[in-house]
């Protein structure tokens, strides 16, 4: 008797129990709210962690959502073969309550292929209709 191969399945995107962006609460609890639009970002630090969550678990909807109109791309396309394992965030300036811009100066760890690797960054956040969004990465010149 023979059997028919059954083509390949997608990934199965699986929400993590522990929130990929550091923090200590549950990513429901966490950045999990914010990809489901049950919150907003209070400040342009927790919008970062949000973002990078969103690459963790693979929410491209919430990275273009929460992406300024005037910088972000038609689409984003996550590379399945990236895992990202770690934030650190190495710096702030403004993005409280209080401001309408700030920055976020960050290293995110992931593995590709194998090989650990580190994206670093300092990203500009924004406030756009009310709501923190990024805008775009400071270059160093």
């Amino acid at each position: 008797m023979s059997r028919r191969k059954r083509p390949p399945r997608p990934p199965r995107r699986t929400t993590p129990t522990a929130c990929p962006c550091g923090l200590s609460a549950p990513y429901d609890d966490c950045c999990g709210r914010l990809h489901r639009g049950a919150a907003q970002a209070a400040t342009a630090e927790q919008l970062m962690r949000s973002r990078y969550s969103a690459f963790a678990v693979g929410d491209e909807a919430y990275l273009l959502r929460s992406w300024h109109p005037t910088t972000r791309p038609p689409r984003v396309v996550l590379d399945a073969g990236t895992r990202w394992t770690g934030l650190e965030i190495l710096g702030t300036t403004d993005g409280t309550a209080f401001h309408s811009t700030g920055t976020v100066e960050f290293r995110a760890h992931y593995a590709e292929g194998g090989r650990a690797g580190e994206l670093r960054e300092n990203s500009r956040f924004t406030r756009h209709e009310g709501a923190w969004v990024y805008l775009d990465a400071l270059t160093s010149g």
